[in-house]
Parts: C-alpha cells; structure tokens; sequence
C-alpha cells in the first residue's frame, strides 16, 4: 500500500492508523511524529504511571482512593483534526463507568499529564494546551524532567491558571489527585515511592 500524505490541515484518524505502529498525533490538522523518549521522559512517565495507577486507577474504597482510569499513550480524538496521543490521561469512573474500547477515544479525560521534552515544548505548552482547553479539559500537569518541576493547571472560566508549581523534594496534593500526598522527586527519580 502506497501511503499518500493528506492535504495540510486536513489529517483525521484514518491517516494516522494507514501510518501503522508509528508515533503520531493530529495537531490543527497536520500529522506530527512524537519523537523515541529520552531515558528523562521515560522514567518520568513510568513514574507518574506507577504512582497514579497504584492509588487511583481502581474502585473507589479500600485504602487508596480509586475512582479513575489512567492510562499512558492513550489517543484521544477532540475534534476530527485534533487527535493528541498523551503521556498519561485520567478519566473519572463516574463520569466514565467502563473504559471505551475503541481507539481513538471520543471522551475527553478529566486530566491530563504530558512529559516536556525539547522537541515537544511548544506542542505541549501551546498547541495542547490551547486543543485541551477548547475541549474543556479541567486538569493539565506539565512535568518537565530537566528542571525537576511539575505545574499544574486548571481550567478556569478564562483559561486555564496555574493551580500549583512544585520542584523535586517539595511534598504536594495537586488536584484531581489531591487525596493522597506527591513527593515531587518520586516523578524525577530522586525519592523512593513509599509503600
């Protein structure tokens, strides 16, 4: 199969999956590669995975407070040219009671957390945040594993505001995931996650 690159502005789903097993997203209609992680990124993102999935992607009750679904490289489709494959993603089970099975999701997350990388910078701090934005998504967390910080914002009625700003050795609640506390380092690597 001869692949035939869509007229700019203009890509949708289907020339994302005619790509196969690549990495790639759909911003204001253009198809953008996201690079391999870097060793940073990638433990970065498996640390906000492991911290998460263990205390929220559960049911709620019992020790931890459950309620989510979270998962990591999860597309997501806004709108039919706006087609974001985040780091990590959070929808609430009560708003979303079984996990779509179909890719993209059509559902827009509660939250989102994306990994800066040099390459990624601008996409991640303009163009998804202003597609998230549009989409009404009310939590987005930028990490950015070079300066050891994670911002938080939220969507308020002119946009989103930076609700928190943390470095690596502070201890937070952040929202939505305010139950439980956040040593900033165990998302860098520089703390061990408690057990």
């Amino acid at each position: 199969m001869v692949h035939k690159d869509p007229i700019p502005g203009t890509a949708t789903f289907a020339d994302l999956e005619e790509l196969g097993d690549v990495r790639a997203e759909i911003i204001h209609g253009a198809i953008v590669h996201k690079g391999s992680p870097g060793p940073r990124h990638s433990m970065s993102q498996g640390a906000v995975v492991q911290f998460t999935r263990r205390r929220y992607h559960r049911r709620p009750g019992g020790r931890w407070p459950g309620g989510w679904w979270i998962g990591t490289e999860v597309d997501v489709e806004y709108a039919l040219h706006e087609i974001c494959c985040h780091d990590v993603a959070g929808w609430r089970r009560d708003r979303l009671p079984e996990l779509p099975k179909e890719r993209p999701i059509r559902i827009r997350p509660d939250w989102v957390c994306e990994i800066l990388s040099p390459k990624s910078e601008k996409r991640d701090l303009v163009d998804k945040m202003r597609i998230l934005r549009e989409a009404g998504v009310r939590h987005y967390w930028i990490l950015n594993p070079v300066s050891k910080v994670l911002v938080v914002h939220s969507l308020e009625v002119n946009g989103y505001l930076v609700a928190l700003t943390a470095a690596s050795g502070e201890t937070v609640r952040a929202e939505p995931l305010h139950e439980v506390d956040l040593p900033v380092g165990v998302l860098f690597g520089d703390e061990d996650e408690e057990e």
